[in-house]
């Protein structure tokens, strides 16, 4: 099985500003386990420039384009470093690969990434995926988004060129509810198998203290995967346990549920 997992910045990093060092070696030890267990991982990943903001002494995320891509720049190294340590402590390799708008619009580019996919795959290598945001400024600078525009697109993208069977968005909330999550009376919607207007009623476009998203970006990405023959599912990142009740094929969070042709 062949899995495109994306982690949002408000997963992976502390209202401080500071890495979530817990929840990246959860996240190392559950993914490593997946793949000991023979299924092949491809992690997308927000959170450099959060990271990035921190460690150039910041007080909150820049507004100003090069300060943002400074900071994306300097985040991405740490982000590696973190990654890199957490996943061979389980015997794991990783590969970095950061993407622009231009690598993906082309059908030679998409090509030429799948063979690159493919190949790391095969050797074992989870590749651990953003935006090259020290260079492109389609997600970071507001009004200009394009293909990728988020990593939860860029997720979708990913899952579409690499073949996955089952992409999985994990995110600060259990799911898409049909109204504001913190209001008792909202309901989690487990299961949706066609992304229509209402649903994007629902959400609002909020993003976190340090990222970009909201979930009205993850019903996006998951209606580009659906329409691929992707199964997409939107989680909790607190609980990397539910990981394995996805791969069980158990109910967690919400699924959106795969139509139209496979792969295309």
């Amino acid at each position: 099985m062949r899995y495109v997992f994306k982690v949002g910045t408000s997963t992976l990093i502390r209202e401080s500003g500071l890495p979530d060092l817990r929840t990246l070696d959860r996240l190392a030890r559950v993914l490593s386990d997946m793949r000991s267990a023979g299924n092949e991982i491809v992690l997308v990943s927000s959170g450099a420039i959060g990271v990035g903001t921190k460690k150039l002494g910041m007080a909150s995320r820049p507004t100003e384009l090069r300060y943002k891509q400074a900071a994306a720049a300097v985040g991405q190294c740490e982000l590696m470093h973190l990654y890199d340590k957490s996943f061979s402590e389980y015997g794991q390799t990783v590969a970095q690969i950061l993407l622009t708008d231009e690598d993906v619009e082309n059908e030679l580019g998409r090509e030429n990434l799948a063979r690159t996919f493919d190949s790391l795959l095969e050797l074992g290598v989870i590749p651990v995926v953003n935006e090259n945001d020290s260079v492109s400024s389609a997600e970071i600078e507001t009004g200009h988004l394009k293909t990728l525009g988020d990593n939860d697109s860029l997720s979708a993208v990913v899952a579409g060129f690499c073949g996955a069977d089952r992409l999985v968005i994990m995110t600060d909330i259990d799911g898409l509810y049909d109204g504001n999550p913190k209001d008792p009376a909202s309901r989690l919607i487990t299961r949706v198998d066609n992304v229509t207007s209402e649903l994007y009623s629902y959400v609002g476009g909020e993003a976190s203290k340090w990222g970009t998203g909201g979930m009205a970006s993850k019903i996006k990405a998951a209606e580009y995967a659906t329409a691929r023959g992707i199964d997409t599912y939107v989680i909790s990142g607190a609980n990397m346990d539910a990981i394995y009740d996805i791969a069980d094929g158990k109910s967690v969070g919400t699924l959106f549920t795969a139509g139209g042709k496979k792969h295309d």
